[in-house]
């Protein structure tokens, strides 16, 4: 069953859904990160129009503009800071490489990118933007704050009663951000969301559950990631919770025992993160949270057991998204949880699901909503953007769907191989690894074999990892022999992105070599 979105409101911009939230909240704390100045709705507008009008000194209207910098309330005043003065934010993701960042500069346009000095600093970044100067000017965020003097704050405080006034009018359907997609299996391509995708993604999230304003959302996932600007930062912010913002997901000890310090609420991040979390937390650290919602990858069994075994009764709820759709296509409910899925549809969405040869369950599946992008940057023009097909965005992914509306995912089109003439599911075959050694790091590729077509690898730095033991799992299951790797792969790490993702590109690559090497000894 199919639910529409609530448009009552009528569709929005970013900067104008931001002065609508305090309208509707008041005017309460509502953004704060590791420097604990908490910042309420007027003072992140004060401080977007004032930092934004500096900007705007040295940009062209409409221009896209490169934002280099974590998540943090510098990120955020940044952000709106654009919107307000009509500028469209390319968000880049510092942990790509030069090489894909420069492509993204280059495919977007970009000419100045905002950074600052302290995080270039303690990220140790400072050859990345060394290298960065050479396609694009770098303006240094810390010089522009140290310009801001009393008409600047005059300004600020003018513009705080009256925003509406002095904010530059734009249309919803004009760019609210470019990203650029994570690069599992290739070059990342860039996103434009409009405004209004971006908003209505949030609505569609708040309408699908019900978010109490007094809530506090935990965001440590980076804003160049779909998934930590609209549900870590919009979402919040547009429905009245206060956003705590920090730089970096990887720093587990710290962030759950920041959690009941700062009384959060809800936590984002992915699975790879959740089960660090999950093993270094003691039952209190997680005491103020309703619920955790996991996205970016499959949340694996082992996941799940352990947020049901070390922290009762606290919901893990697993959804599931897209960049391209803003990015949230499906998530669980508390109160309708259905491990194994991830959850029910978004309301407003339409989708569709195309037979694929070879795979009897389920198939590809198509999405068209209000939270789906305009298309893709154009290669060959970074003004150009390449629209959808009928407006419908073809996920790649392969998707059941039961008669209750759960959302199954059963794996990405490209990360099925085909041997002997059968379709096998990568996924599915980590899954059944992941049965035997749960806590193992791993990931399954395949690679091309001249007898059947293709051939699986299981590539994992767990000495432990078996394929006897593998075999032998398989047939006690009944399941297909073809789900066996005909190879394992021991690694120093796996390769991953700075999502926390499995880096499938890099991944393959390296089984290649390592098997091309074996082939020539």
């Amino acid at each position: 069953m199919r639910v529409a979105l609530d448009t009552k409101d009528g569709e929005q911009t970013i900067f104008d859904g931001l002065i609508a939230a305090r309208d509707k909240f008041g005017d309460k704390e509502i953004l704060e990160d590791l420097d604990r100045k908490p910042l309420t709705y007027t003072g992140l507008i004060r401080a977007a129009f004032v930092l934004g009008r500096k900007i705007a000194a040295m940009t062209e209207p409409a221009e896209r503009v490169g934002i280099l910098l974590p998540s943090s309330a510098g990120v955020v005043v940044t952000y709106y800071g654009l919107h307000a003065h009509g500028r469209v934010p390319v968000m880049l993701n510092f942990t790509s490489g030069q090489n894909n960042i420069k492509a993204a500069i280059k495919a977007a346009g970009v000419k100045k990118v905002l950074c600052a000095k302290r995080f270039v600093n303690q990220a140790k970044l400072e050859d990345l933007l060394e290298d960065l100067a050479k396609v694009a000017e770098i303006v240094w965020l810390d010089d522009v704050r140290k310009t801001i003097g009393l008409p600047d704050k005059l300004y600020g405080l003018m513009a705080g009663m009256m925003p509406k006034q002095f904010r530059v009018k734009t249309d919803p359907a004009s760019p609210g951000v470019v990203l650029f997609t994570s690069g599992s299996f290739g070059a990342p391509k860039g996103v434009v969301l409009s405004q209004w995708n971006l908003v209505a993604n949030c609505r569609q999230v708040a309408q699908h559950i019900d978010l109490k304003p007094e809530w506090v959302m935990f965001n440590p996932l980076p804003t160049f990631h779909c998934f930590g600007l609209t549900g870590g930062v919009l979402l919040p912010i547009l429905h009245g919770m206060k956003a705590f913002q920090y730089p970096s997901p990887l720093h587990a000890k710290q962030i759950v025992e920041l959690l009941p310090d700062v009384k959060a609420s809800i936590l984002f991040a992915t699975d790879t993160f959740l089960n660090q979390y999950a093993r270094v937390a003691a039952p209190d650290d997680f005491a103020t949270l309703q619920f955790v919602v996991a996205g970016a990858e499959r949340v694996r069994p082992e996941t799940h057991h352990l947020f049901n075994t070390r922290f009762h009764g606290l919901k893990l709820l697993e959804g599931y998204g897209a960049t391209e759709a803003a990015p949230v296509v499906a998530v669980n409910h508390p109160d309708h949880n259905r491990p194994g899925t991830v959850g029910q549809m978004m309301p407003g969405m339409e989708w569709r699901i195309d037979p694929v040869d070879g795979i009897p369950d389920g198939g590809r599946l198509f999405l068209r909503g209000p939270n789906v992008m305009r298309g893709y940057l154009s290669a060959d023009d970074p003004e150009s953007v390449d629209p959808l097909p009928g407006g419908w965005h073809d996920t790649g992914d392969i998707v059941d769907i039961d008669k209750d509306g759960y959302v199954s995912i059963l794996g990405r089109i490209k990360r099925f191989a085909k041997i002997g003439g059968e379709m096998v599911s990568l996924s599915a075959v980590e899954a059944l690894a992941s049965e035997i050694w749960p806590a193992a790091p791993l990931v399954v590729v395949s690679v091309p074999d001249a007898r059947k077509g293709e051939r699986l690898v299981l590539m994992t730095s767990d000495s432990k990892i078996a394929r006897d033991a593998f075999i032998r799992h398989v047939r006690d299951k009944g399941v297909s022999e073809l789900n066996i790797p005909a190879d394992i792969m021991l690694v120093d790490k796996i390769p991953l992105l700075g999502s926390g993702k499995s880096d499938f590109v890099t991944a393959t690559k390296l089984a290649k070599e390592r098997i091309a090497a074996k082939t020539a000894a």
